[in-house]
């Protein structure tokens, strides 16, 4: 069945709207176990995702053992460390006061990959670009945490990390390109606020920027 403006209500409308603003980076995790049928439940709206081609190209490793969590939180503590020493003044005492990672707690933590040898899809739409299919698994991770969020749950993307290593660790292919390590579970507010702008890091624009030619 095609589906009609008018079947969406002003009231959903709200709740979309509502969901899109809390759904935040969330780095402070309660000491709550996520129960599997809801995560199970919120992964499988990736399959919902377009992808370049159909190309499906998400790869998802679930990072439970203590020797990997470990060499994953060894790699972003270093990676903070050079972070930090990239800024000086008042700007490197602002960001050495930012919590930048809920690794050391969130009880789920995930590695999600692009696989750019996948044959599925048959390289349509890649050819000329091809970091369309990286773009495909970020789309695919923004419906994931949108689920998340509507089933109470936080996501926290940590992105201060050498990715290489990441890759010797974690033992991946070697044609698998990291996205990003995600953390989730059960986060201890709930704000409609970045964490980053109430600390006084970086402000929202107040208008996008569009310009027509």
């Amino acid at each position: 069945m095609t589906a009609r403006k008018s079947e969406f209500s002003d009231d959903f409308r709200s709740q979309l709207d509502l969901l899109m603003r809390l759904r935040r980076d969330v780095r402070r995790f309660r000491d709550t176990p996520v129960d599997e049928a809801v995560l199970t439940r919120c992964l499988d709206t990736i399959r919902l995702a377009p992808s370049v081609g159909l190309s499906e190209p998400w790869r998802i490793l679930r990072v439970e053992s203590d020797a990997a969590r470990a060499a994953a939180l060894a790699n972003f503590k270093a990676a903070n460390e050079q972070g930090l020493a990239g800024y000086s003044g008042e700007r490197a005492q602002k960001y050495s006061q930012l919590k930048l990672s809920g690794m050391a707690k969130a009880p789920v933590q995930l590695a999600i990959y692009c696989d750019n040898a996948t044959t599925q899809g048959h390289g349509l739409g890649a050819a000329t670009m091809p970091e369309m299919r990286r773009y495909s698994v970020v789309t695919a991770i923004t419906l994931f945490w949108l689920a998340l969020r509507a089933e109470g749950l936080g996501l926290g993307w940590v992105s201060i990390l050498d990715p290489q290593q990441l890759n010797r660790d974690l033992n991946v292919p070697q044609d698998w390109q990291l996205i990003g390590y995600f953390c989730l579970g059960h986060p201890e507010q709930i704000q409609d606020t970045p964490e980053l702008q109430q600390k006084g890091w970086e402000t929202r624009q107040e208008t996008l920027f569009i310009e027509t030619r």
